[in-house]
């Protein structure tokens, strides 16, 4: 019998110690659009693939990159049914920390907050795992970061990351262009060239999606207008 056999059990573990239906909710964000972050010494940018199925979708009701806090955005590889319930799920623990203390949430709380909820979901009957990965970018008293949440729950800060269909070939190409003294600017310019390999077909301010924060503690989506400029600088 081999670890097929405890494929249809969440709480089983197979006899090579896995969790397989992890894997396959991992195997369910390597289909997805292809997403990255980079982290700049005065903010953090990511960046997402947004294609549609048919021109016949409004594009203005489609969004992967969404505001959490006023200072922390995530954005998605994977199912977004599933990415939407996170969402939702973390601006309410958001909103309990800030109705609490009267203060925005910190970038790491929130994380360890939303890997938590991923985290119940690996160890209950009748549910299965999240099949989304996030990446969390977010600016506080301890300035950018960035944060890589996989649906078992675990979660790592990077100071670069990419996740979806081409995470392999996107990691590659950031480890050979990233430095430590990149500003929020570059890091827009090296996060659209990154996209750019193995993009099926031209970029446009249409099927990519962009959003900072920066000194100021903002964060926010940036407009077709404006991710129409970088992409005229950067390639």
């Amino acid at each position: 019998m081999g670890d097929s056999a405890y494929s249809f059990s969440l709480t089983t573990f197979s006899r090579t110690g896995k969790l397989l239906q992890i894997e396959y909710a991992l195997n369910a964000v390597q289909q997805g659009k292809t997403s990255l972050g980079i982290k700049a010494t005065n903010g953090v940018v990511i960046a997402t693939e947004k294609k549609l199925p048919t021109v016949l979708v409004d594009e203005k009701d489609v969004a992967k990159i969404n505001l959490v806090t006023p200072s922390t955005g995530f954005v998605y590889s994977g199912l977004g049914p599933d990415y939407r319930v996170l969402v939702r799920t973390s601006r309410k623990k958001a909103q309990g920390y800030f109705n609490t203390y009267r203060e925005l949430q910190p970038v790491s709380q929130l994380v360890r907050d939303t890997a938590g909820v991923m985290q119940e979901y690996t160890q209950s009957g009748g549910v299965r795992p999240f099949g989304v990965s996030l990446l969390v970018a977010g600016y506080d008293d301890d300035g950018p970061q960035l944060y890589q949440v996989d649906p078992s729950g675990a979660y790592f800060g990077w100071k670069a990351s990419a996740i979806g269909k081409n995470f392999l070939n996107a990691k590659s190409f950031l480890e050979k262009r990233y430095n430590d003294e990149m500003e929020l600017d570059d890091a827009i310019h090296t996060a659209l060239l990154t996209m750019r390999e193995g993009f099926e077909g031209e970029m446009t301010e249409h099927n990519i999606e962009l959003g900072i924060v920066g000194e100021d503690r903002k964060f926010r989506i940036l407009t077709p207008a404006e991710v129409r400029d970088y992409l005229d600088e950067a390639l």
